[in-house]
């Protein structure tokens, strides 16, 4: 089967998807990933044909309005402008996702790809096939992504409706970019205003979850597929700067803090105001720079600075890992059956902060807005003392690792591969 996955974003957005793919293509399938250019050696580092497009997320968030909105905490600033600022690359994602779409089977994507990857199924006959790594389908059993936890008295039905009122915060961002790319690219009908939540092509097939049934229990109203995370792995001859080697063993195991994909306006004084933390507690760390843009020009021994290294190869050396809450990170932390703080910035980063918390494997949140170094250390001194929260953490390390998401996903496809020779109408999913 040909597949094309649409999967643009950040690298945290992006890689669960390249984790897929290799899969798909492992198992027989030729995967071509429709993402950003500044993924492309990522993606042929792992055998996937690519295709990119000219939307660079890192310039995105890093620019001055979104800086000024994303640290202000508004959930719809923050949508707002960033379909703004999506709008401005939808013309080519579109392009070059309608020509990398042609004489192929299938069409897969997640949040970030659902709309274009539909208009592009639409456009050409094809099945669509939702591949979420956050809960996007209404439940009763919990909360929308986006959506501060209701008070549980007031019952599932909330629940329902805040998964609904998460989708229009999605598609409202993006409506105005969509219009764009059915009118000028695609020569499609504008879709509906509320979105095209009811298109047969979201309701008769199959929807994948790669997250861990250990984390989201799938709700008893879900008819979907939970089947475990989607880890990209590096290649087995990748070896650790010998540098951060030296500093592993040179000491107490550190502590891990990085704020991932998340823009700083005021990188410098973060940074102090981590150093503080770590020295009350007295850890040391491996500090991420990362897009947050965190650097110091003078670090105590103590700290360690990287500017990208794989998660699997050294998140089982920490005591904990402290960052934002972005999917990928949130999974990676508890795969290495470590305790994480989380300083969620927006998005979907304090529903996972809120998740770990109720599964008793690290503190409470602390919102980016509200961080402080009394916070932060109290946090993290929680995180490295409290045995039984860490008991907790490596328990449910060892049922993640025992879980092969990827297989069980493409287990999925391939139970659906003998509907996509047949006409449109006659797909059954």
């Amino acid at each position: 089967m040909r597949i094309a996955i649409i999967a643009p974003g950040s690298r945290g957005d992006v890689q669960p998807y390249i984790a897929l793919g290799k899969g798909l293509k492992k198992a027989g399938n030729a995967v071509r990933l429709v993402t950003n250019r500044n993924y492309e050696m990522l993606a042929n580092s792992h055998g996937l044909e690519f295709w990119p497009v000219e939307v660079n997320m890192q310039d995105i968030i890093q620019n001055e309005r979104m800086r000024a909105v994303l640290e202000k905490g508004n959930l719809l600033a923050s949508m707002s402008q960033m379909g703004k600022e999506l709008k401005r690359g939808a013309l080519h994602l579109a392009d070059r996702g309608l020509a990398a779409c042609r004489r192929l089977d299938m069409v897969l994507a997640g949040i970030g790809g659902l709309f274009v990857g539909l208009s592009l199924a639409e456009k050409l006959g094809l099945p669509f096939l939702q591949a979420y790594n956050v809960p996007f389908t209404p439940t009763q059993a919990f909360s929308g992504a986006l959506l501060p936890k209701p008070p549980s008295w007031l019952g599932g039905s909330l629940n329902r409706l805040s998964h609904h009122l998460t989708r229009q915060i999605v598609w409202q961002a993006y409506r105005p970019a969509d219009r764009l790319v059915r009118q000028k690219v695609l020569g499609l009908p504008i879709a509906p205003f509320w979105g095209s939540f009811k298109s047969d092509r979201l309701h008769h097939g199959p929807i994948l979850y790669g997250f861990s049934l250990s984390v989201i229990l799938p709700p008893s109203d879900w008819d979907n597929n939970v089947t475990g995370y989607w880890f990209l792995d590096p290649p087995d001859d990748w070896n650790p700067p010998s540098a951060l080697m030296e500093y592993l063993q040179a000491g107490s195991s550190p502590v891990y803090i990085g704020f991932g994909s998340m823009s700083n306006r005021k990188p410098e004084k973060t940074t102090d105001l981590v150093l503080q933390a770590l020295t009350r507690t007295k850890q040391r760390a491996i500090m991420l720079s990362g897009w947050s843009g965190l650097r110091k020009s003078d670090l105590p021994d103590s700290v360690f600075m990287v500017d990208s290294v794989p998660h699997s190869r050294f998140l089982p050396r920490v005591e904990a890992v402290i960052h934002h809450g972005g999917a990928g990170t949130t999974a990676a932390g508890l795969r290495a059956g470590v305790p994480s703080v989380i300083i969620p910035f927006h998005g979907d980063q304090p529903f996972w902060g809120q998740r770990i918390a109720e599964l008793g494997v690290g503190p409470v949140p602390i919102p980016r807005r509200r961080l402080s170094v009394e916070r932060l250390a109290q946090a993290i001194e929680e995180a490295v003392t409290d045995q039984t929260m860490r008991q907790r953490a490596a328990d449910l390390g060892s049922k993640i690792r025992a879980e092969d998401g990827i297989a069980r996903a493409i287990a999925v496809v391939q139970h659906i591969e003998k509907y996509v020779s047949k006409p449109a109408g006659e797909m059954g999913f």
